[in-house]
């Protein structure tokens, strides 16, 4: 399976390590390729005692050494790979620090879930708080932007705001890390404007999914709704090394802190390939429903060319765990079932040809929908939730050697020397 980098942290180190013309050797390349190998995070190197050289752990040489079959690597095969202990993906199943994920989203709140990515340690409870003056910072920036802005647009703005009130950013140190990460989250949630409507403060259920309901939704809260939102978040918290992780890994492997970590992880999140998928599937069920039924829908997606949204998954042959768990919350609130009718309508309208099956985009859509939230909604619940995934990554990555993470290019332009451009001056005869 590819992208399934989180095996890896699993595994006991080797105390055996070899040099760089020792590690050549065994992969049968030259000793360049070596660090060609470190500069794609297929290989992690020490310094050597002294600092002369290189050492390597033997156990991920003989590794690579399998996986390459003891060939020099082409440009194909350098596909960026490294130990991560966070998040395991399996064939129909992913887990957080070995825990299976969605039994740990469905039993605890999002900030239990996110402190035991952090630290390994679940801890009953947790609440995250917002500072007074971080809240107050964010929500005047949040505030100035325009009318027609996103949810996503000020989330950014929202991160800025609150680094800037942050004096100490620049701390990388783990304590200070989590620190800034419990304040951060809170509040992105509460920076965002509150959605006009009929909005419920009775719903007893404490913590962040109480917080960002009327964020989403002006209608009233009802526990059943808040448990699928909660959940919700705890299940996207992390998964692996997507495109934002990597990002964010990235901005930290560079020593960004903390908050440009997530600056850099929602800019890649907005992608209608990734954390934007949501809204797809929302505008797909709404004209479900409006059409009532999803034959014509479908049918009017496949004569344009364009995917259905909200089915298959590049990990999961299977349908995505996320979506089966949130599917059966969701059959336990009784509004969500129009459009929970209508996402099994859309799976069992396109699987007739093609062997396609829920992700969590349909899951989300099924939420957003039936709770009258805005179509950006998922991708809301998306990047809040992601946020606590990038810290946990931004604190692994802390701990490796700075910016690792340098491919290398494959230069396909004209070969040099060429001579020097002649442009034309504008107005010149």
């Amino acid at each position: 399976m590819t992208d399934q980098a989180g095996a890896a942290g699993f595994t006991e180190p080797s105390a055996q390590r070899l040099t760089t013309r020792e590690t050549a050797e065994r992969l049968g390349v030259k000793p360049e390729t070596v660090y060609a190998y470190v500069s794609r995070g297929q290989l992690t190197s020490n310094r050597a005692p002294g600092g002369r050289g290189s050492t390597f752990d033997a156990a991920e040489v003989d590794a690579l050494a399998r996986r390459t079959g003891r060939r020099e690597p082409t440009a194909a095969a350098g596909a960026l790979s490294f130990p991560t202990g966070i998040t395991l993906i399996g064939s129909d199943q992913y887990f957080f620090r070995g825990v299976d994920a969605t039994e740990l989203a469905r039993r605890h709140t999002y900030e239990e879930v996110a402190e035991w990515l952090w630290t390994g340690e679940l801890r009953p409870g947790m609440r995250f708080t917002a500072p007074a003056e971080t809240l107050a910072a964010a929500r005047r920036a949040v505030g100035a932007l325009p009318a027609h802005c996103g949810a996503t647009d000020r989330l950014r703005v929202a991160v800025v705001a609150a680094a800037a009130a942050d004096p100490l950013r620049f701390d990388l140190s783990r304590e200070a890390v989590l620190g800034g990460a419990r304040s951060l989250i809170p509040t992105l949630a509460a920076a965002l404007p509150t959605v006009a409507g009929e909005a419920s403060e009775a719903a007893a259920r404490p913590g962040l999914a109480r917080q960002l309901w009327p964020k989403l939704t002006g209608r009233p809260a009802d526990e059943a709704s808040l448990a699928v939102l909660d959940t919700a978040l705890g299940l996207l918290i992390d998964h692996d090394l997507a495109a934002s992780t990597l990002a964010a890994r990235v901005a930290a492997s560079a020593r960004a802190h903390p908050y440009a970590v997530v600056s850099a992880g929602l800019g890649v999140l907005e992608g209608p390939l990734h954390g934007a998928a949501s809204g797809l599937a929302h505008r797909m069920l709404t004209e479900v429903l409006e059409r009532g039924g999803a034959a014509p829908v479908v049918a009017d997606h496949l004569r344009s060319g364009r995917r259905v949204p909200g089915l298959g998954h590049r990990l999961y042959a299977v349908e995505d765990p996320r979506a089966r768990t949130l599917f059966a919350l969701l059959a336990e609130v009784p509004r969500a079932a129009p459009a929970l009718a209508a996402a099994r309508d859309v799976v069992a309208t396109t699987t007739r040809h093609t062997p396609l099956h829920a992700n969590v985009d349909l899951a989300l859509a099924v939420l957003s929908v039936s709770s009258g939230m805005a179509v950006e909604a998922g991708e809301t619940v998306f990047a809040i939730s992601r946020t606590a995934g990038w810290i946990a990554h931004a604190l692994e990555e802390y701990g490796e050697r700075p910016l690792r993470m340098r491919p290398s290019g494959q230069y396909t332009g004209p070969r040099p020397p060429q001579p020097l451009p002649s442009g034309h001056v504008p107005g010149s005869q």
